[in-house]
């Protein structure tokens, strides 16, 4: 996976580019402001950008959604010291694949990461939580706006919001993993989510089934 990270501490960010190398990914470039990320982004075209929600000349939040624009099959993960819900939310909406806090250990920092490659979103089980209760407290939709899903797409997202991986679903089903993953791509886009904990909290706000069943 070939990446480019951007946070305008300079100590963090060298931290940040030995530790991904080491673990053998490709780091294409660092940069320390919003707006040479979105250059990089667009210049470099990584499959993976690592980006400090708080930056100047450019926001992380508004870098990234200028890098949805210019370079939409780029991936981009938030990094931050931020608990704010308010960041979370805008972060998922905006289209980051992760939200992750800088105050994690190196071996999560890498696990999240390398979940990418597998569809998962970056972030940790409180982060996903957290998502879930933000989006799944806003208003919920019409009757006749409601994403319409299958029996089979609901119980298997249902299996989803109870923290099962592919692999447990599939044998919870009966079916191969990859039976699994074309429900789950059919899922995100009836319900235009980025990931899958976007697509439970979305599920659960339009009342398809209820959390803890």
């Amino acid at each position: 996976m070939r990446v480019l990270v951007a946070d305008d501490h300079s100590l963090f960010r060298d931290g940040v580019v030995s530790l991904l190398e080491a673990a053998g990914f490709e780091v294409v470039g660092q940069v320390g402001d919003g707006l040479a990320a979105v250059e990089a982004a667009v210049e470099l075209r990584p499959d993976l950008v690592l980006m400090d929600i708080t930056m100047p000349k450019l926001g992380g939040l508004e870098a990234l959604r200028r890098m949805r624009d210019e370079a939409p099959e780029v991936q981009v993960v938030m990094l931050t010291v931020s608990d704010q819900d308010s960041d979370l939310l805008a972060s998922i909406r905006f289209g980051a694949k992760g939200f992750i806090h800088k105050s994690l250990s190196a071996q999560e920092f890498l696990e999240m990461i390398s979940g990418l490659e597998r569809g998962e979103a970056a972030m940790s089980r409180k982060t996903a939580a957290r998502l879930i209760a933000g989006l799944g407290s806003e208003p919920a939709p019409r009757l006749d706006d409601r994403p319409r899903l299958t029996p089979r797409e609901t119980e298997l997202l249902e299996l989803v919001a109870n923290g099962l991986s592919n692999k447990a679903i599939a044998q919870a089903l009966s079916v191969t993993e990859n039976t699994v993953k074309y429900h789950i791509r059919n899922i995100l886009q009836k319900l235009g989510a980025q990931n899958r904990t976007e697509a439970v909290a979305h599920a659960l706000r339009a009342g398809l089934f209820k959390a803890g069943r």
